[in-house]
């Protein structure tokens, strides 16, 4: 490296910190509803780590973030110099406390949060765990509905609901009904389009028409107040073209193919993988990965394909033998390398599950896993798969101040979760 280039760094790094002091100086002197964290280090996942960190938090949301940095006097300080501060985890695909009964078709206008029952206190018990939002997805195969985002408190569904459409999901299988479901339903959005595009034609037809008329009739001085007062009355019966909205099943369809929703494809073979690019042909929407790890899965024989599309795929820590075999697979880590984005989920969904999730990817990193990977993949992957990456998932300044305390490393297997910090507010622990 050179000593020019050493230099343009030293000064990018020197201006990033004086940018960070400011905006320090210019909130802390704007008063209201501060807290100050200092901890030995934190793990922001998108800054990578910062060692003697300190932490800002206004309003529920971290304003500023860096090394060292000064705090004014009179802002409450969480003083913790022996402990590590990372954003809250995230599961985006889980059925913990819900316990309806799905079918095998599809339904993609159904929403999970409607099985929510808010006074219920069960998700709470995940806080100790570290976790700060859950994804539930709805039950059954086919095309079950659409998944939500929940934080773990809350006495009502708005208080406990962050995203009500995150993903939708999709389990597709190796054949061809499960294929034509898919196509079906964009195949309705192509019905639709249809439609609308032909009474926008003759809307604007009838628009010219009436158009024409009133030019015609303006040039006449003998015009009859009757007339006058009959053309405009057909005039506002025209009125604007207003566009028809799709059917309950169908706008999943169109929210698909428009951006504003994205799909979750649940597969369980490295046919299913084939099968579900055949299916998905030319459309182009946003689309990731659920797929179950166990001992005799083949996906070893697609990884390269999935890892081009650089899709998210969601999987438990979980080493497995290759089939027939006593081999050892890192599946998460052959992904990872060929370039897939990582989101775990306990092995189980249960509390036993969430309390042991970092515990297996431990054993993950053992095993020749990417520590930023599987940071990442406990909290920004699975926030960005909800839709969320704007809010939550890493310690960055505007996002939500979900943080977990914890007394050492989050993989190392003493250390313990002292605190959790739900939009600024503690949640688990004690902070004083």
């Amino acid at each position: 490296m050179t000593v020019a280039l050493l230099a343009q760094q030293s000064m990018k790094a020197l201006s990033e910190t004086f940018v960070a002091l400011a905006l320090f100086a210019s909130v802390a002197t704007a008063g209201g509803d501060l807290i100050a964290v200092r901890v030995g280090r934190a793990e922001t996942v998108s800054q990578g780590t910062i060692e003697h960190a300190v932490i800002l938090i206004d309003n529920g949301k971290i304003v500023a973030i860096g090394q060292d940095l000064p705090i004014d006097r009179g802002i409450p300080t969480i003083d913790r110099p022996n402990w590590t501060v990372m954003p809250g985890f995230v599961n985006a695909y889980s059925r913990f406390g819900l316990t309806a009964q799905g079918g095998a078709g599809s339904e993609p206008h159904k929403l999970a949060s409607s099985e929510i029952y808010p006074r219920d206190a069960v998700f709470e018990d995940l806080l100790e765990y570290g976790y700060t939002t859950l994804g539930l997805y709805p039950p059954g195969n086919g095309i079950p509905g659409q998944a939500v985002a929940i934080r773990p408190v809350g006495d009502t569904i708005e208080e406990l609901i962050v995203r009500d459409n995150a993903y939708l999901k999709i389990r597709l299988a190796s054949n061809a009904g499960s294929k034509k479901m898919l196509r079906d339903g964009f195949a309705g959005v192509d019905k639709f389009d249809e439609k609308e595009a032909k009474r926008l034609e003759k809307w604007e037809k009838d628009k010219e028409k009436a158009d024409k008329k009133k030019k015609k009739k303006s040039k006449k001085d003998d015009d009859k107040d009757e007339e006058k007062e009959d053309d405009k009355k057909k005039e506002e019966e025209l009125g604007d073209f207003v566009p028809e909205a799709p059917k309950d099943n169908v706008l999943p369809f169109v929210q698909l193919r428009n951006g504003e929703l994205s799909a979750l494809f649940s597969i369980r073979t490295a046919s299913d993988f084939i099968h579900l690019i055949d299916a998905i042909d030319e459309e182009e929407f946003t689309w990731n990965l659920r797929v179950p790890l166990r001992d005799d899965i083949d996906l070893y024989e697609v990884t390269e394909r999935i890892g081009k599309l650089e899709k998210c795929v969601v999987v438990e820590p979980r080493l497995t033998f290759h089939p027939g075999t006593r081999r050892v697979r890192n599946l998460p880590l052959e992904l990872a390398e060929a370039g897939a984005k990582l989101a775990f989920i306990p092995r189980s969904d249960s509390t036993r599950g969430y309390r042991d999730c970092r515990f297996n990817i431990a054993e993950l990193l053992g095993a020749g896993l990417d520590r930023d990977v599987a940071l990442r993949g406990m909290t920004l992957e699975p926030a960005t798969l909800l839709g969320l990456e704007e809010r939550i998932g890493s310690l960055d300044e505007g996002k939500d101040a979900n943080l977990i305390f914890l007394s050492g490393d989050p993989f190392e297997g003493t250390t313990q979760i002292e605190a959790v910090m739900l939009e600024g507010r503690v949640v688990f622990g004690e902070l004083k």
